[in-house]
């Protein structure tokens, strides 16, 4: 029995010499301190959220939309009315001036007598196809070029 009280009584004293140094290791290392808890000696103050505040904003901007979204859809079937008020009024106009109507009879007991005109007679030209570099001129009297033909000479 000898022989196995011999290596457990090694094992202990190894044991032992290895808790002493660990326990002097610590002797020397400083030991942090704790931080006293303090106390709550005031009540904990109402936290607000912006998310309410947020979600009202969100729905008066959704809101906003939606009436616009609706008046331009008013204004849209206002416009249509009106333009379709418009066509009908228009080919109503156009299917009562295509209504044929009779001519008045003339008054036969007045003859008419043709008048001769106060227009000076016209004067014949030559018709020239042919278009010259010369025949033709610039007037730059106005902002825009205006061209201009410039007269023939008329047949003798």
């Amino acid at each position: 029995m000898d022989k196995l009280s011999q290596p457990k009584s090694l094992m202990t004293k190894m044991k032992d010499g290895v808790r002493d140094r660990v326990l002097e290791k610590a002797e020397r290392a400083p030991v942090p301190q704790k931080v006293p808890v303090k106390e709550n000696t005031k009540k904990p103050q109402d936290f607000k959220l912006h998310t309410q505040e947020r979600a009202v904003k969100r729905a008066m901007f959704n809101y906003s939309i939606a009436t616009k979204l609706y008046v331009t859809e008013l204004q849209k079937k206002v416009e249509e009315k009106l333009h379709k008020m418009i066509e009908e009024e228009e080919v109503r106009l156009m299917r009562k001036e295509m209504i044929p109507r009779a001519q008045l009879m003339p008054y036969f007991d007045r003859p008419y007598f043709p008048q001769r005109s106060n227009r000076p007679l016209t004067i014949p030209r030559e018709p020239s196809f042919l278009m010259n570099k010369e025949q033709w001129k610039c007037n730059t009297d106005s902002e825009l070029y205006s061209f201009q033909r410039q007269a023939l000479k008329p047949i003798k």
